[in-house]
């Protein structure tokens, strides 16, 4: 079995001791093959996989019934968050929507609760992460994303979601507010950019609705041109959709390490395959360079700059 961080710079075996309180490896496993068969009744074949993040754990594992993932945190003030994701996730799934659907516990459970931990399981589901230079990946997936938000739209949690995550506060706030404290490494034209296209944009009464909150390649899996699965659904929070879209877009080819900008044409692709589902309002359409160019400058680092936003920020501001 492989032991590993999804992101994070450090010792895994470390973390597994000092974080989630395992002795080693073997005792994780253990304890992967004990919870999947109280609480699921799925006997564990194999465990061939963790992978930790933050607080945040997951275990691969080969079953009678096909491969698995179980999902634990050991985050309390983060529970709330994932029942309601693993909610969602089940009526997404009702209105067939390709997700990775949570596997039931004999009782009707789609996430437990268990001495400090909160856990979900589901299947594997077989296909590739996002290819950001397959146009036809990219708009398949601003397609999908399109049909998420329509059905997301209708969701009888609209209200759980305030409890889960605040609404935004306006968007000429948010972006005057940071324009106001921004880092020195941002490109001066770009700033200087974004505040005429701000300027310019309607007013931000645009409708608030539940988001993805983290669409991106490392959460849309592909087989040849098809989306067949969107994941990660624990980053749910009420939004605009143009934002969610346009954070999309800038964000699309991110997966876990060195995380770099896109070409403006992925971004095209990307709002293209959204519209030939959905139609967005002048208004929302209004905000997309606003909102492109803004969270391409939110990451330009500090200091070196080896994947170039600063660059891409620039291009931007024409």
């Amino acid at each position: 079995m492989t032991l590993e961080m999804l992101w994070e710079r450090a010792d895994p075996a470390q973390v597994l001791r000092s974080r989630f309180g395992f002795t080693d490896v073997d005792a994780a496993e253990d304890w992967v093959i004990r919870t999947l068969d109280r609480w699921w009744n799925v006997h564990v074949v194999a465990c061939e996989r963790i992978v930790m993040s933050d607080h945040n754990a997951l275990a691969w594992v080969s079953t009678a019934e096909g491969r698995m993932l179980l999902k634990w945190s050991i985050a309390p003030e983060g529970f709330e968050r994932l029942a309601f994701a693993a909610d969602v996730t089940t009526w997404l799934t009702e209105r067939g929507l390709p997700v990775s659907t949570p596997v039931p516990t004999p009782d009707g459970r789609v996430q437990v609760e268990d001495d400090g931990v909160s856990m979900g399981l589901q299947h594997v589901i077989d296909g590739t992460l996002l290819d950001v230079r397959e146009p036809a990946q990219v708009r398949a997936a601003g397609a999908t994303l399109a049909r998420f938000h329509d059905a997301l739209r209708d969701s009888p949690d609209r209200a759980r979601a305030t409890g889960v995550r605040p609404p935004p506060t306006p968007l000429t706030q948010q972006i005057e507010g940071w324009l106001n404290g921004a880092p020195g490494q941002v490109p001066d034209r770009a700033r200087v950019a974004l505040r005429r296209l701000l300027a310019a944009a309607p007013s931000d009464g645009l409708p608030v609705q539940i988001v993805h909150g983290d669409y991106r390649a490392a959460n849309v899996l592909c087989a040849d041109a098809d989306v067949v699965a969107v994941i990660d659904f624990e980053d749910l929070r009420r939004d605009h959709r143009i934002v969610e879209l346009a954070r999309s877009a800038v964000l699309l080819g991110t997966l876990f390490h060195d995380w770099g900008p896109v070409p403006e044409t992925v971004h095209r692709q990307l709002l293209d395959g959204y519209r030939s589902v959905s139609a967005l309002t002048a208004d929302e359409l209004a905000w997309w360079d606003v909102l492109v160019l803004w969270n391409t400058m939110l990451f330009v680092p500090p200091g070196d700059d080896p994947t170039g936003w600063g660059a891409a920020a620039g291009a931007l501001a024409g």
